[in-house]
């Protein structure tokens, strides 16, 4: 009788021990199976590509299938909050963008999450410079000589991005503020119909991420006049950035990993590590141009710090401009 009362009372000494056990040691044989990568955004776009490329990467590199799902809505908000709203085991992460991370807040009334308290940063993967770009028939060379035009004949020359709060209207609005110029900005419903119109002169220029106008750019069909990135765009290294042309600004959509708050820092500081050994190869660095896409490797607190930078940024953009999604 006294052996069994004892072996209860080391049983249950055992079980409460284990529930004190730091994450990090809780999670030690991490992962042991299936992880999901969420992401905020349909398939076929370029978040979802970048997120099935570091899938894949993590799932030769840790050994469990990391399973990309596909949760798009409110620009990128549904998403986002499933990962905040995940447990914090490491078995849901996701690939988000600026976006919901950063400019939404500002941008809608209300937030189903907090991105600074309710995600925990993990890596950043990449960014996605934008370009303002004219139809060739526009006699501006470049973005310095483009603000020149619009200041000389503002109703003549109008400037179309890929809808109310995207990064190419935000830019644009950033644009005003340091140029003084006032800009006619005519929004649409993504990037295709705004490339028709430019194409065919309806607009005379631009504001967008350049993945999709690399073609046109390459081929003379359309004129880049600048790039937002602090440095030139490598696949397309011809086009000045805003800041060489004296033009203070700076505007991408970068692209991040992120878990639940309170996520083991073993599995983020695993995961991070990872992360920056896919994509800080030469064939991953390759891989993300294909997509428009600059490698940004880095830890999880470079992460943050970039969050917390861009938020004092866009908000005051957002502010000056007046600008809201409902």
């Amino acid at each position: 009788m006294q052996r069994r009362t004892f072996k209860f009372a080391l049983a249950a000494l055992c079980a409460g021990c284990a529930m004190q056990l730091p994450a990090w040691a809780q999670s030690a044989g991490w992962p042991d199976k299936p992880v999901r990568v969420l992401v905020p955004f349909p398939a076929g776009g370029s978040t979802d590509l970048v997120a099935r490329f570091i899938a894949q990467g993590l799932s030769d590199r840790l050994g469990q299938p990391f399973i990309v799902d596909n949760r798009a809505g409110a620009g990128g908000n549904i998403g986002t909050d499933a990962v905040a709203k995940a447990a914090p085991d490491g078995y849901t992460i996701g690939l988000s963008t600026s976006g919901p991370l950063v400019n939404n807040k500002f941008l809608y009334k209300s937030m189903p999450f907090d991105a600074d308290k309710d995600l925990a940063p993990i890596a950043l993967v990449c960014e996605i410079p934008l370009a303002i770009m004219s139809n060739p028939s526009v006699p501006a060379r470049n973005l310095k000589d483009f603000i020149k035009l619009v200041k000389s004949k503002p109703e003549q020359y109008s400037v179309g991005h890929p809808g109310n709060g995207t990064i190419g209207h935000l830019a644009l609005e950033q644009l005003s503020m340091v140029s003084g110029a006032k800009l006619t900005t005519v929004p649409y419903r993504g990037d295709t119909p705004a490339m028709t119109d430019l194409l065919g002169g309806s607009i005379q220029a631009l504001s967008a991420p350049i993945t999709a106008f690399i073609p046109n750019l390459s081929a003379g069909k359309l004129n880049g006049l600048a790039v937002t990135s602090a440095a030139r765009y490598p696949g397309l290294p011809q086009i000045p950035t805003a800041k060489e042309l004296g033009i203070d600004m700076v505007a991408t959509v970068w692209f991040a990993v992120v878990g639940p708050a309170g996520l083991p820092p073993e599995i983020v500081k695993t995961l991070n590590t990872e992360i920056n050994r896919i994509i800080g190869t030469p064939y991953g660095r390759a891989k993300l141009q294909q997509y428009g896409a600059v490698v940004s490797t880095g830890s999880p607190d470079l992460l943050r710090k970039l969050m917390h930078e861009d938020s004092k940024k866009w908000q005051k953009v957002i502010a000056t401009a007046g600008v809201s999604v409902n």
